[in-house]
């Protein structure tokens, strides 16, 4: 049986022919530039779809290059100032509206039909990827905020699991009870997370209010944020979460700096997806589970979003082919099997067949907690606004001042609400 003939049968002959060869026009030698950021687990999978692509397609390369999340998006940002844009770019949902109205991205929905094929793709993850109504990224995956759990400190201090219940108000219970049987000096319950923007979007949501509006404003107030940084105040003094200075250490969102693979803590704010990632550079055996309720009782602040997507350089000369690696990528059956859900659950029905029976078990946790979120599952939030990841830049650099000791969080409060409005206002003038 031939490739073509496989995908056929996997796919759909309309889809097939769109993961397939490229066309004739496109038979010359052509180069594309992928950017992305993540860990080397993830950059092993990617590479090989990318090698699979172009053996595919002989005369076709794919330079991909790769780099942690922090450093990632300085570098784009130069690189789209300057002309010189990525053709694929992996895009957050954090930062599509910026890149989108200012032609850092392309529209892309004039291959739709053609060189992308859509069909079976889930249409919440298909309107994750729209501003303003036009279509500028692919979901590569749904996933949902999550807490990454080290078993082996909670076995060792015989101590059970977190699960689904367990609240904001548990913490300092469930601390004292860990603290006095832990095995591992130095490590404490939770990583500090006041300045974590995803644990606040979860922590709000369950109050009623969200980050964002959707014209771009801010959600929440004043009040809002210094019962925020009060919340973390306390948990800090009730001997929950790690030092001001060790959370320090976790300072460019890299995997390998984290609380939990350091092992100054059990548990680390995170997304579904990152599972793999994270069991990649930890020796002892993770898990994850939801973030914590408000209260005992209450409903949850998770959403499915698109863990990210891959987009089209503004400036790229090459955007149909562009296009065209899109859907292999998300479409191809011996890519997907490569990919699995490290990215997170695959947006299209057809890719989920075909990779669901080869899935290790940390995928299978992930797919398994995206898929029965239950009552912590809410409506997907309006795309962040221009200028959002200054915002959150903004609420790390303020939490770090309360944690020190800087400030406190009656004055935080107001002010990190002041300068975030401020912050937007300029981006809606811009």
């Amino acid at each position: 049986m031939t490739t073509l003939h496989r995908r056929q049968f996997l796919l759909g002959s309309a889809a097939a022919l769109a993961a397939g060869a490229i066309s004739p026009a496109f038979a010359a030698d052509a180069k594309l530039r992928l950017l992305f950021w993540g860990g080397k687990a993830r950059a092993d999978r990617t590479f090989i779809a990318t090698d699979l692509f172009s053996k595919a397609n002989p005369g076709v390369t794919i330079d991909g290059e790769f780099m942690a999340f922090q450093d990632y998006w300085a570098k784009l940002g130069t690189q789209t100032a300057g002309g010189n844009a990525p053709d694929i770019i992996q895009m957050d949902y954090r930062y599509i509206v910026e890149y989108a109205i200012r032609g850092g991205i392309a529209p892309l929905d004039e291959f739709v039909g053609g060189a992308l094929q859509l069909d079976d793709f889930d249409k919440d993850q298909l309107d994750g990827g729209k501003v303003n109504g036009k279509l500028y990224g692919i979901s590569l995956g749904a996933n949902s905020v999550a807490l990454m759990v080290n078993e082996a400190a909670f076995k060792e201090a015989g101590i059970e699991l977190p699960g689904r219940e367990l609240s904001y108000e548990d913490l300092p219970a469930l601390a004292a009870k860990f603290n006095a049987a832990n095995k591992r000096p130095g490590m404490k319950l939770f990583q500090d997370g006041s300045g974590v923007e995803p644990a606040l979007e979860n922590w709000l949501r369950q109050r009623g209010k969200a980050l964002y509006t959707a014209d771009g404003k801010a959600a929440f107030d004043a009040q809002d944020m210094t019962d925020w940084f009060k919340l973390w105040s306390d948990l800090r003094a009730a001997d929950v979460i790690v030092s001001a200075e060790d959370q320090a250490l976790d300072a460019t969102d890299a995997i390998e700096n984290t609380m939990i693979t350091l092992g100054k803590a059990t548990t680390t704010f995170a997304n579904s997806n990152q599972l793999i990632a994270f069991q990649a550079v930890n020796k002892d055996p993770l898990t994850m589970t939801n973030f914590p309720r408000i209260k005992a009782g209450s409903g949850g602040g998770h959403y499915r979003k698109p863990s990210m997507f891959f987009s089209i350089g503004g400036t790229s000369a090459n955007k149909e082919l562009s296009a065209k690696f899109i859907n292999f990528f998300i479409s191809d059956p011996e890519a997907a099997k490569a990919l699995g859900v490290e990215r997170g659950i695959p947006c299209k029905a057809s890719t989920r067949e075909v990779i669901a029976p080869t899935l290790d078990a940390q995928s299978k946790i992930a797919l398994e907690f995206v898929s029965n979120l239950g009552d912590l599952l809410g409506p997907l939030p309006p795309a962040p606004p221009a200028n959002a990841g200054e915002v959150s830049t903004q609420l790390r650099t303020t939490s770090q001042e309360v944690a020190f000791g800087q400030t406190s969080p009656e004055d935080a409060g107001p002010a990190f609400f002041d300068q975030a409005s401020a912050t937007l206002a300029r981006a809606k003038k811009g």
